[in-house]
């Protein structure tokens, strides 16, 4: 019997890897199926996540529209993607040019990405800027630039090409978010209620566009990390609040969020959380023990703990 178990064993992990093999290929066949042909546009393209989103977008056969303010970053992305791709199974990417510190310009840009083919299938979300400071010390401007950039930006476009959604009663809009939608944390005043703001939208909108098989989806990752950032060595753990921060702002990869983006357009996800354990757990704790919550989040002002800028 011993010996039985021995032969059997090395079969058992053989069959296993065969299973796991032939899920995987048929995940990213299902994933190419679903988005093949498919016209997808990507704010902020020239960021590390658009980039990503791109890669896996272009690579899958969609119709790519890419959006981004720098206009020679633009192009060095659409060389980057033409060069590795295969002409035969792929499109040539679309630029547009669009910036949201200047709303007024958005609608005209709307016009434009709609003149590239026609129509949207899917409009992917994902400009954001990022800014920590006290809140006394940001000024109203800059309070004002970062909701046009993170909320106001992103709802225009979003009303703008949305009727061509409903009209065709056929669509996705996935929001790339950020965890502080659900919960802010110090010195994050006007980037968390931007996201705040714009979650609340996009929430609103799912249930409005539902009659009209638009679907919304809202991807909430922590920190997306460049790509060789990594977390730094340290007594990190000497308080809760350094535990819990250390845990919130460790992450995700670039690479991992435009994998997650992908499964949530295929299987038509509507909310997607990506964290570790800990900031997965700071959002029940602060529904349901509001109170220890706030008492943490302030431990660390009163601890007044140096935190890395983002980019």
């Amino acid at each position: 019997m011993g010996v039985m178990a021995v032969l059997m064993l090395p079969l058992l992990l053989l069959a296993i890897s065969g299973l796991l093999f032939i899920y995987q290929e048929v995940s990213r066949l299902w994933s190419t199926s679903a988005v093949q042909n498919k016209v997808v546009v990507i704010t902020d393209a020239i960021s590390g996540l658009g980039k990503e989103c791109a890669r896996v977008f272009h690579t899958a056969g969609a119709r790519l529209v890419l959006c981004a303010k720098n206009w020679e970053r633009l192009e060095s992305l659409y060389d980057a993607l033409i060069s590795v791709a295969d002409p035969s199974k792929t499109f040539t990417p679309k630029l547009v040019l669009l910036d949201f510190s200047d709303i007024s310009c958005v609608q005209d840009v709307a016009k434009e990405v709609l003149d590239c083919y026609g129509c949207v299938d899917i409009l992917i979300n994902n400009a954001s800027v990022k800014v920590k400071a006290p809140a006394h010390k940001i000024s109203l401007e800059l309070d004002k630039k970062i909701m046009d950039a993170n909320y106001f930006g992103p709802i225009t476009l979003t009303k703008a090409l949305l009727p061509n959604m409903i009209s065709r009663r056929t669509g996705q809009i996935v929001l790339v978010n950020n965890v502080q939608g659900k919960f802010g944390i110090p010195f994050r005043t006007a980037y968390a209620a931007s996201k705040h703001a714009v979650l609340g939208f996009f929430d609103c909108l799912r249930a409005e566009v539902e009659e009209y098989d638009v679907v919304v989806s809202t991807v909430s990752p922590t920190f997306i990390r460049s790509y060789h950032t990594y977390p730094g060595q340290g007594n990190w753990e000497a308080s809760i609040w350094k535990f819990f921060f250390r845990k919130l702002t460790y992450g995700v990869h670039p690479v991992d969020v435009a994998e997650e983006v992908m499964r949530t357009v295929r299987r038509k996800k509507q909310e997607v959380f990506m964290a570790n354990p800990m900031p997965k757990a700071a959002v029940y704790i602060r529904t349901f023990f509001p109170e220890f919550f706030f008492a943490v989040v302030a431990c660390g002002v009163k601890e007044k703990l140096s935190v890395p800028e983002e980019s």
